[in-house]
């Protein structure tokens, strides 16, 4: 049976092998010196992660309304850690500045649209990454993300938060209308076999009465 996925960084952390664990945390680190404030941190998708709070973006992520809307996160791979910065993904410029600085350093970058792959320590660009990350405040990134994502900060991202709750408050009065009915039946059902317990019972005692009447009554005439 697999474990159940770890529901804080702290014990994310602890399940990993110390060199893998020192990664990670000089990543958190680093986006942590940097980080503007109104983000908050926590776990976001099974790892660590950086996100606009629902306090302040109640629409929330677009794919997903129930999720606060990503900023960064880092996981553990099978041969290393990922960096994820969506905060650089939603914009060009800032992805083509990141790479011409990573790349400046002279560490091969392996990257896809804004995840970053590395396997050792050694080849953790930590200020390129607080660079990426650095400067971006939940105004700037919010009003990027509403340009860039269809209803990212507008009417279709509150529709699909509207339409996430009304589908939540479905189901939970779908689950509490059955578990009404099932009770229902439950009281109904003892209900009904009480009342065929007594009838049965009246039924036999009425029987038994009238058969000792009758043996009486031969008793009487012999």
């Amino acid at each position: 049976m697999p474990r159940p996925a770890p529901a804080t960084i702290t014990a994310y952390l602890a399940a990993l092998e110390p060199e893998r664990r020192r990664m990670i945390e000089a990543v958190r680190d680093t986006i942590n010196g940097c980080l503007a404030s109104g983000f908050e941190e926590g776990m976001q998708y099974g790892m660590p992660a950086w996100f606009v709070p629902h306090s302040l973006h109640p629409a929330g992520y677009h794919c997903d309304a129930s999720q606060p809307v990503p900023f960064a996160s880092v996981a553990s791979t099978k041969s290393g850690i990922s960096v994820y910065l969506f905060c650089m993904y939603i914009d060009a410029d800032r992805v083509a500045r990141f790479q011409r600085e990573w790349k400046a350093t002279g560490t091969r970058l392996d990257m896809g649209k804004s995840c970053i792959r590395v396997r050792k320590m050694e080849e953790l660009e930590l200020p390129v990454i607080a660079s990426a990350v650095r400067g971006i405040t939940v105004k700037i990134f919010l009003a990027e993300y509403s340009r860039l994502i269809p209803g990212g900060g507008g009417s279709g991202s509150r529709k699909a938060a509207r339409k996430t709750a009304k589908k939540a408050a479905k189901k939970t009065a779908k689950k509490t209308a059955k578990k009404a009915a099932k009770k229902a039946t439950k009281k109904t059902a003892k209900k009904t076999a009480k009342k065929a317990t007594k009838k049965a019972t009246k039924k036999a005692a009425k029987k038994t009465g009238k058969k000792t009447a009758k043996k009486t009554a031969r008793k009487a005439a012999w």
